[in-house]
């Protein structure tokens, strides 16, 4: 195994520091994506390609994105290695299932879109940054932007927000220009906290 700066084999995450770290990002991303649904926002990414297609099928979102991820996986073991993609599977997996069971015990009375699309990008930004430290994502899309960041340097955070504009550009197609409005927002959250934060030079998992 090679090291980058600032990483040596006596700071690397403990098995219990990347379960507590990945289960606490899968579960803030879960809890966002509760906002979203709620509202009936739209994302980008594979979570919003599995959203637009579980609004337009009436299939749970859950089974839905894991199947999309599968493709992924196995770019990802060949270029990212066999730790990030069992991490990113066992992530997978479980955001599949926490979002078949959080709507069960999480009910909004009331919720505006302005809150909803802010918290639901501020709740998966930082789940995805607590992944993405402990060398883990949500698969998808997303691996592809960590392999153009790692490969040119292009943030990753820029990567996802031109994905996004042409996912959010297929929406207005599909859905209210409200809708696709406030949506818009809560994607722009999430990537800029991944643009600000996510830096491999200043904090690297392994």
């Amino acid at each position: 195994m090679t090291y980058r700066a600032g990483m040596t084999p006596t700071n690397r995450h403990s098995f219990l520091e990347d379960l507590q770290g990945m289960s606490l990002g899968v579960f803030f991303c879960a809890l966002g994506l509760s906002f979203l649904t709620a509202l009936g926002l739209v994302t980008g990414q594979t979570a919003g390609i599995a959203v637009i297609i579980s609004y337009l099928t009436g299939w749970s979102f859950g089974p839905v994105f894991f199947v999309i991820n599968i493709p992924f996986y196995v770019l990802a073991w060949y270029r990212l290695g066999s730790a990030f993609t069992v991490k990113s599977l066992i992530s997978v997996t479980a955001l599949s299932v926490l979002t078949e069971i959080l709507p069960q015990h999480l009910v909004f009375a009331e919720l505006s879109y302005p809150l909803g699309a802010v918290a639901f990008g501020a709740l998966v930004g930082l789940g995805l940054l607590a992944l993405f430290r402990h060398n883990g994502s949500l698969g998808g899309l997303g691996v592809v932007a960590l392999l153009v960041q790692d490969s040119t340097g292009f943030k990753a955070g820029y990567v996802q927000l031109g994905v996004d504009a042409v996912i959010f550009a297929i929406a207005l197609l599909l859905f209210p220009a409200t809708i696709v409005a406030w949506s818009l927002l809560g994607a722009v959250v999430l990537n800029l906290i991944i643009t600000f934060n996510h830096r491999r030079d200043r904090y690297i998992a392994t």
